[in-house]
């Protein structure tokens, strides 16, 4: 089915079409349209790259996939079924991260264009960054439900992915998951770490129990205390395990005793319901929070499980994840998933467990995928639509028509005239993004002193500002506290920021020489921020991270131009009405890169840069410059 351009493009165009290259990233469910659209309309040199495999979820959106591909890898199938399209174009495809150190900046100069059809914020931050490290055009996308979004984002030009701030994904105080749950989202995350603890990677900040071994508790049973008053701790791995994974000794000890212990806190209950512990040998036969396992006219994953059933789902799906956790490998654990069905029966039957113990509504297995999961149903039209206007979009950039570039809402309720596709003016470039400004900085409200190390590096630099190997020093004393070369500053990975003389309005420089991207960082002290909160992006003003209107083009009529113009300052005024769709979360998220990048060789200096003198943070160093 080999295409044929000429005609419906100028000759010159339709030759720059068929010899520019170009990056497909994601070959989900808008990389699957899109690469059959660009195969369609005569692109004949793709590279597409996806980490993920299909499953058998994909089938009824992703139609590059068939039944027989489940557990192959994306972008070779995808590959393979686009050149049954046109088998004279040149498709190389990779079953790999992007994160992966060994796409760099020459790896992304390369190409003409890069077209994004991703699914996660992580992975579009680093997208983002290495377009604008090489200068290439990137033309971003995103749906979600019937809502989608597709703009252009070019160094100098526009606005990147991060000039406006992202909504942070919703979490919860742990004293409230663990003691006094009050709505089903509560016990779901409490599930879910529940999992993490038995099965998954342990994290100390998800524990499940009330400290059951504190020496002044009420229960006789805490933990041992040895001579030098410490009490000797047991992990609920640990203890699941010494037990063999015996299901009634966990339901017991996960909904009785430690129900028991809640209630001998007095003041939680005092103006809450208080909880009723439940035991394995006398469940309740009615459960008035649920349904009774009504079959809801014959859909079984949208009927709410009585106790009884709860527990029988429970014990199974307990045994099968027991026999996959024996058979990874020393050191590895299971990873949850929404599509394993033992790892949705284990939260689904545990969440409505601890619900009905708290007199919370029940919800099916249905509904309970779609909180935990925080799934938006996948809707393949939008997702097509979304394909053809980043098709459209990048045939402008290869024209050189980049005045003619919009970004496009599909199915946005800031409609203009009722239509369907909105096309807003590109917005300037944030002069206070700390991505792509000239001079990046921004500034953050921690707490010193207990932020070790190591959490500013995994959940400051990796997580919120999207670095993959980051190397952190302190500005004006040359101390290098964190590495990406291994094993170099692992030493300072349980000091605190304060230990190492970072006090309140201390500078870091952050550099992360794969992405070519270096952010300066103002640290504040605080003592007061909220439960599970780690920090606060403050960046002097939360107005400064506002980007400026939209300017009116001049190749439009003038009703064309009042409408876009409404367009671009509505969204810039609320943007996270609209940011909310930039997740697509129609496959698995990506995952990260191990972090091993390489830096840049010690020959090679940085334009406009001084060497750095590497010093070990663990070094005598008196000079602390403290900043008004």
């Amino acid at each position: 089915m080999a295409t044929e351009i000429k005609g419906i493009f100028e000759d010159s165009l339709a030759e720059k079409i068929k010899s520019s290259k170009i990056l497909v990233v994601g070959a989900g469910g808008i990389g699957c349209e899109l690469l059959k659209n660009i195969v369609l309309v005569g692109f004949a040199n793709i590279e597409v790259i996806d980490l993920d495999t299909i499953d058998v979820t994909n089938l009824n959106r992703q139609f590059l996939f068939q039944k027989r591909h489940v557990g192959k890898s994306k972008s070779t199938v995808a590959r393979e079924s686009a050149l049954k399209f046109n088998p004279d174009v040149n498709i190389k495809s990779y079953h790999d991260s992007i994160l992966n150190p060994d796409y760099g900046v020459s790896f992304y100069k390369k190409f003409a264009l890069v077209l994004n059809a991703l699914d996660n914020n992580t992975a579009r931050n680093h997208v983002n960054r290495m377009c604008l490290a090489s200068g290439i055009p990137l033309v971003e996308s995103g749906t979600a439900g019937y809502l989608g979004q597709v703009s252009v984002i070019k160094k100098g030009d526009t606005e990147c992915f991060e000039c406006q701030p992202k909504p942070r994904q919703k979490t919860f105080p742990g004293c409230t998951i663990r003691n006094t749950p009050s709505e089903p989202i509560h016990c779901i995350v409490w599930a879910k770490h529940l999992f993490n603890q038995l099965f998954g990677e342990h994290d100390a900040d998800e524990d499940v129990s009330p400290d059951r071994e504190d020496p002044e508790a009420a229960m006789g049973d805490a933990g041992k205390v040895r001579e030098d008053g410490n009490v000797e701790r047991i992990s609920t791995r640990q203890w699941a395990q010494d037990c063999d994974y015996d299901t009634p000794k966990i339901f017991n000890k996960l909904f009785n005793d430690d129900i028991q212990y809640l209630l001998t806190m007095d003041k939680l209950w005092s103006k809450r319901t208080p909880p009723t512990p439940l035991n394995w040998k006398a469940l309740p036969v009615d459960d008035k929070n649920g349904q009774n396992g009504n079959s809801n006219n014959g859909i079984k994953d949208q009927a709410v499980w009585s106790m009884k059933q709860c527990a029988e789902v429970l014990g199974k799906s307990i045994n099968t994840l027991k026999k996959q956790f024996k058979a990874c490998s020393e050191g590895d654990h299971l990873v949850w998933d929404k599509d394993d069905d033992a790892a949705m029966d284990f939260v689904t039957a545990c969440a409505n467990i601890r619900s009905h113990i708290f007199s919370i509504q029940q919800k099916s297995r249905f509904d309970v995928k779609s909180m935990a999961g925080n799934i938006i149903p996948a809707i393949a039209t939008t997702n097509a639509v979304i394909a053809g206007c980043i098709v459209m979009e990048a045939i402008k950039i290869l024209n050189d028509d980049f005045e003619s570039c919009r970004t496009v809402y599909f199915g946005s309720k800031k409609r203009i005239c009722n239509r369907v596709l909105n096309p807003c003016l590109l917005a300037k470039p944030n002069p206070k993004c700390y991505v792509c400004a000239e001079r990046p900085e921004a500034s953050i409200k921690l707490n010193l002193k207990t932020t070790t190390v190591k959490q500013f590096e995994e959940r400051i630099l990796k997580k919120a500002f999207s670095m993959i190997a980051p190397d952190a020093e302190i500005e004006g004393r040359g101390v290098i506290f964190i590495s990406s070369e291994a094993g170099e500053m692992e030493c300072n990975n349980d000091k605190t920021l304060n230990e190492l003389g970072v006090l309140d309005g201390t500078i870091i420089s952050c550099d992360d020489f794969m992405q070519e991207y270096n952010l300066k960082l103002v640290l504040y002290h605080s003592d007061e921020l909220e439960e599970g909160v780690d920090y606060v992006l403050v960046s002097g003003d939360l107005s400064q991270l506002q980007g400026q209107k939209a300017e009116p083009s001049t190749s439009e009529d003038s009703s064309t131009k009042t409408q876009e113009q409404s367009c671009s300052k509505n969204n810039n005024e609320n943007p996270e009405s609209e940011d909310k769709i930039d997740i697509v979360f129609d496959s698995s998220e990506s995952n990260a890169s191990s972090g091993s990048a390489l830096k840049r060789p010690a020959e090679e200096k940085v334009e406009g840069q001084t060497p750095k003198k590497i010093k070990s943070a663990s070094e005598e160093d008196n000079d602390v410059i403290e900043l008004e």
